[in-house]
């Protein structure tokens, strides 16, 4: 049984496209509420087979997930968030007199003067 919901999710889905290119001559509103309606037919069988109820389940989970998950205050954000911008400019810095010592060396060595 779980087969046929699944391959009845499919047609579903694929009727609602194609009712989106057939109506290609109806107003968008139209052709737009023709894949809502078939994507919406199709969650709703999905959500009756055994693999929308594990997906369900999932959901369910981490949705409790995120709301155990603590976040930084604003003094530990601003902090972090200063110490990534040093970093960066730190690294553009050192990147930039890494480069500029490399294109000295090779000018050199190519005898184009510096």
């Amino acid at each position: 049984m779980n087969k046929v919901k699944l391959g009845l999710v499919f047609i579903f889905s694929l009727t609602g496209i194609v009712g989106f290119t057939y109506l290609s001559d109806s107003p968008m509103v139209v052709r737009v509420l023709s894949v809502l309606v078939g994507l919406l037919l199709a969650a709703f069988i999905a959500r009756h087979t055994t693999q929308g109820d594990n997906f369900f389940a999932f959901c369910k989970e981490s949705s409790a997930e995120t709301k155990k998950v603590v976040w930084p205050n604003r003094k530990e954000t601003l902090q972090t968030s200063a110490m990534v911008f040093a970093f960066v400019v730190t690294m553009a810095l050192f990147l930039w007199l890494v480069d500029a010592a490399l294109m000295g060396i090779i000018r050199l060595l190519m005898n184009q003067g510096v």
